[in-house]
């Protein structure tokens, strides 16, 4: 079994982070209070603070510490932490007030986490890249190894049949099959085991990406790697932070409605095909509200629509206005159950 600092983790279970609004303190704490490893996603946490238009910044920084208090509540001894897109336009403020909140656990992706050792300096927070290929293993290790003269704490694999962003642009997405994507996972295995040696410390890998049910466990624990992560399955619970017709989305769903979409944030992503979806690819240009100042790298005079906007629409159950992301399986909910139950179907008996 591995630690996240001085906890154990009980259960070898991330819950993945859902932003905006679907991961947050209520299902973090229910799935540490499991045994796993709660994760609350910052992305515009503070959609529902009331100065949420006026001051983005303020609203988000508000949030992260009262979800993470939420979280707390539900698992006192439990192992929280948050995931932080490298691509937020505040992300070092987010990094920052998340670990100044008591987050155990940083997990961070959407971009390479370069300076995400200096940002928690000081702090007990332990750190995670999130990496999709060998070489973005080998770059981000060698570059914490060479500025900062420390190491990842945990490393997540994110494979191409996550949900929401991904790390792959479509021809690459084509090219990695599931026969060719777990050699690349026991490659970026490898790479770690050379800086658990070189640092003389356990780093746990959890793999991420179409983790659905038993089988899918039992598959990706074979390439090497520690852990799972596990993100869509925990949507469907009533534990889950979301409205619940997002959660009938998911249990609505076919497999044919599961689509390759392109983000406003420059790349591509998964989500439920509906009517706000379809107008997207057909090319349509769709109004949105005022900038929320969420990306780094974004002219709302040129984007096809506001993430935020979409993204808040999924969380409050307008479905039809929705950014619906979600990963490969989704479609293999049936209905909705509790966060125990999820537990106990992947490590039945553990």
């Amino acid at each position: 079994m591995w630690r996240v600092g001085e906890k154990e983790v009980r259960l070898p279970l991330i819950q993945g982070g859902m932003g905006v609004g679907i991961s947050l303190g209520n299902l973090a704490g229910a799935v540490a209070a499991e045994g796993g490893v709660g994760i609350i996603s910052t992305a515009q946490i503070g959609f529902r603070e009331p100065d949420f238009d006026r001051n983005p910044e303020a609203a988000n920084r508000r949030a992260i510490e009262k979800e993470m208090k939420r979280a707390r509540d539900i698992s006192p001894d439990g192992i929280i932490g948050c995931n932080i897109m490298v691509a937020l336009r505040d992300y070092e403020d987010h990094v920052k007030a998340s670990a100044a909140a008591g987050a155990d656990l940083i997990i961070s992706g959407a971009g390479l986490p370069a300076e995400l050792p200096r940002l928690v300096q000081g702090s007990r927070t332990k750190i995670a890249p999130i990496v999709s290929t060998e070489k973005s293993a080998k770059v981000i290790l060698k570059y914490w190894e060479r500025k900062f003269r420390r190491t990842a704490d945990l490393v997540v694999i994110e494979g191409p049949e996550a949900g929401g962003h991904l790390g792959f642009g479509r021809e690459a997405l084509e090219h990695y099959t599931e026969a060719v994507y777990i050699e690349e996972m026991k490659r970026i295995v490898d790479v770690v085991r050379g800086y658990e040696r070189k640092f003389d410390k356990k780093i746990p890998v959890a793999a991420a990406g179409g983790i659905y049910d038993r089988e899918d466990v039992e598959r990706v624990m074979r390439t090497g790697v520690d852990g799972v992560q596990v993100a869509s399955r925990f949507v469907t619970t009533k534990e889950c932070d979301a409205d619940i017709r997002y959660k009938e989305a998911y249990i609505h769903a076919s497999k044919e409605d599961i689509v390759i979409v392109q983000s406003p944030v420059g790349m591509p992503g998964r989500a439920i095909l509906n009517p706000f979806m379809k107008c997207v690819m057909l090319g349509e240009k769709v109004s949105h509200t005022a900038c929320h100042r969420c990306l780094a790298k974004c002219n709302p005079a040129e984007i096809p629509y506001c993430i935020t906007d979409a993204l808040i629409a999924a969380a409050e159950g307008r479905i039809e206005e929705a950014l619906l992301f979600c990963g490969a399986k989704a479609y293999k909910a049936e209905r909705i159950e509790t966060v125990k139950e999820v537990v106990e179907s992947l490590f039945p008996g553990v």
